[in-house]
């Protein structure tokens, strides 16, 4: 009898655990009810919207200014939404939500995501913008800020884009956000994207010849539109040549670098084959300071500008041709 007292305590420190567990899980078997119902009711709403999603994707469901690509998106966005809704309404029902301890790991990890991912959401916000502004497509050829390449994966977060040398680049897209885009694919399903180089011919040719000569090794370029012509244009009148520049319309943006290869190629055939020299540095030379370079009014007179003073001076007259 004398050591009934100790079995009873030492009973009582198995059983009023148990007791407590199972009277707690009793009680919070409603509170369990109605979190079952909000995650199926949350997972039922995510299946339908899927639905919907697989449906605009086949065709099946059109919106009027709703592009497809958008469809994606927006679906992982209203997912979230339709999730982050389910943990509020869940959360007071969950056990020990109450509780001081509960609050306090609550506060501290929400403290501690608002200051460790200011960049991601920053990035995040940034890819959300780009998916609705549309300024490029996966396989695109685009140039961002310095990089030139083809985009190969688009994410919320970083686009990737593999550079003409085959070196994969990946840009954050806060990044993109900031920094000037070309889009040298979108123009290419339309009219065309114009192609241009330029080369400096000095003043003694005949701007027609140069221009003929352009238009031709334009011609004899692969991949290169018919149709529009290609155009030169006469940029600017400097002080030893004439700036011209030859425009063409391709429709093969990814194979800018062949196009342009070809064409200087060409360029540089045609005027060795017609005897004019692309004079593109500065050069100095020693010339007759009565003689013009006019085009058509030039002398074939090849004297040194010392030997034509002085034949000038003794009366000599100058050599025929």
């Amino acid at each position: 009898p004398w050591t009934k007292g100790i079995v009873q305590d030492f009973y009582g420190y198995i059983t009023n655990p148990v007791k407590y567990i199972l009277n707690g899980f009793l009680d919070f078997l409603p509170n369990l009810f109605f979190i079952i119902i909000i995650y199926y009711l949350a997972k039922y709403v995510v299946r339908v919207l899927s639905k919907i999603e697989q449906e605009y994707e086949n065709d099946n469901i059109t919106i009027k200014g709703f592009h497809k690509d958008w469809a994606k998106p927006t679906l992982n966005i209203i997912k979230v939404i339709v999730y982050a809704f389910a943990l509020i309404f869940m959360f007071p029902y969950l056990p020990g939500s109450n509780s001081p301890a509960f609050k306090g790991v609550s506060l501290f990890l929400g403290v501690l995501f608002s200051l460790g991912s200011t960049s991601a959401i920053a990035n995040l916000v940034a890819g959300i913008v780009i998916t609705y502004m549309r300024p490029f497509m996966v396989g695109d050829r685009v140039k961002i800020g310095e990089t030139m390449g083809d985009v190969i994966e688009k994410t919320t977060l970083v686009t990737k884009i593999r550079t003409l040398k085959n070196e994969e680049v990946t840009i954050p897209n806060a990044t993109i956000i900031n920094a000037h885009l070309w889009n040298y694919s979108k123009t290419t399903k339309d009219l065309g994207l114009i192609l241009h180089t330029s080369v400096t011919i000095g003043y003694d040719v005949k701007w027609e010849t140069v221009n003929k000569l352009l238009l031709k090794a334009a011609r004899r370029t692969t991949l290169v539109q018919k149709d529009p012509k290609p155009f030169v244009l006469q940029k600017s009148l400097d002080d030893f040549y004439v700036n011209y520049e030859i425009n063409v319309y391709t429709k093969q943006a990814k194979k800018m670098p062949l196009i342009y290869s070809e064409l200087h190629k060409n360029i540089l055939e045609d005027f060795i084959a017609a005897n004019i020299e692309i004079l593109s540095p500065h050069y100095n030379a020693m010339r007759d300071g009565n003689e013009v370079a006019i085009p058509g009014q030039t002398t074939m007179d090849n004297r040194n500008p010392v030997e034509k003073v002085i034949d000038k001076v003794s009366g000599k007259p100058p050599a025929q041709p």
